[in-house]
């Protein structure tokens, strides 16, 4: 097979904010180097701390998934309960549409600092926003927050740090990193927030009503129908690659569990959300089941995701 095993070429940097650089099919040779890893033992010295046991754990999880030649991935993992975190890779990706969740949540800290409560027109963008991907409803609220000022402004109260939005309409060239999705699932999922209660369980539900065909992404890594996301893809007009990319909540073995998977340089959107299924599974494998491989089966992609070109 073309291309090389995500755990071919792991990251050191990954600590606190989880710097590094992306993960990429070309960071090994992809016959002899993808086997060797494949045989190679992830060690954890005695007294070493829980981040980076689940770093070393996640790696090896990660060993079993295929990047493709071109594609890079990265990857980032809380456990709610524990507060433990892991991350594989790293660098900085266009999010496509998985901004339209920091759109609405930048727009929900607006209001509240307005004193107000959204209008009608502003709920219906929103939901169209984020349930449908509309990506009109976006350029809408997009321009209602003050663009990427705006959005920067609200991220960096939310504890973002390697997020810069998009050029002037350009939403979906927003760059982030996939550490910095994680803050901003934490803002959405967690207790410690800017956002008021009422805010956070209204994107919440949002993210809990995705489209059939849109469903995609982190919630192969759920057993079950509990999950909450946005996803996005993005062909680029320059190189006819695929940016693929999805963020969420989901529940698996009774705990729940905050993914973040960024992935580019993907041929086909297929081939993207094959890469970014498997790689959320791997991260909730390294905490489910103390780091084995993620599971084998094949990720379910709908003909609707398969067939779409336009993007999202």
């Amino acid at each position: 097979m073309l291309g090389a095993t995500a755990g071919g070429a792991v990251c050191a940097e990954v600590r606190a904010r989880f710097g590094g650089w992306a993960v990429s099919s070309s960071s090994v040779t992809p016959s002899a180097s993808a086997s060797e890893a494949g045989d190679e033992e992830v060690s954890v010295e005695d007294g070493a701390a829980p981040e980076e046991e689940r770093d070393a754990l996640l790696a090896a999880a990660m060993r079993s998934v295929p990047v493709p030649a071109g594609a890079a991935v990265s990857v980032a993992v809380l456990d709610l309960a524990s507060g433990e975190s892991a991350a594989y890779g790293g660098g900085v990706f266009d999010t496509a549409s998985i901004v339209k969740a920091d759109i609405l949540a930048a727009l929900l800290l607006r209001a509240q600092d307005e004193g107000r409560r959204l209008t009608t027109a502003e709920r219906t963008y929103a939901k169209a926003m984020i349930e449908n991907s509309d990506n009109d409803a976006a350029s809408a609220l997009w321009r209602t927050i003050g663009e990427a000022e705006g959005l920067d402004a609200a991220n960096e109260r939310f504890g973002l740090t390697g997020t810069r939005g998009g050029q002037d309409m350009l939403w979906g060239l927003t760059r982030t990193t996939a550490a910095d999705q994680l803050t901003l699932l934490r803002q959405v999922f967690g207790d410690d927030s800017e956002l008021s209660e009422a805010s956070r369980a209204y994107l919440r539900d949002l993210m809990g009503q995705i489209a059939a065909g849109q469903d995609w992404g982190v919630s192969a890594a759920a057993d079950g129908s509990s999950w909450a996301l946005k996803n996005g893809w993005l062909p680029r007009s320059t190189t006819g690659l695929w940016d693929v990319n999805s963020i969420g909540r989901v529940s698996a073995g009774g705990r729940d569990y905050l993914v973040a998977v960024l992935s580019d340089g993907n041929a086909t959107q297929a081939a993207g959300i094959s890469l970014v299924e498997a790689a959320a599974r791997a991260a909730v494998s390294a905490f489910s089941d103390g780091g084995g491989t993620a599971s084998a089966a094949t990720p379910v992609v709908t003909d609707s995701a398969r067939a779409s070109s336009s993007a999202s």
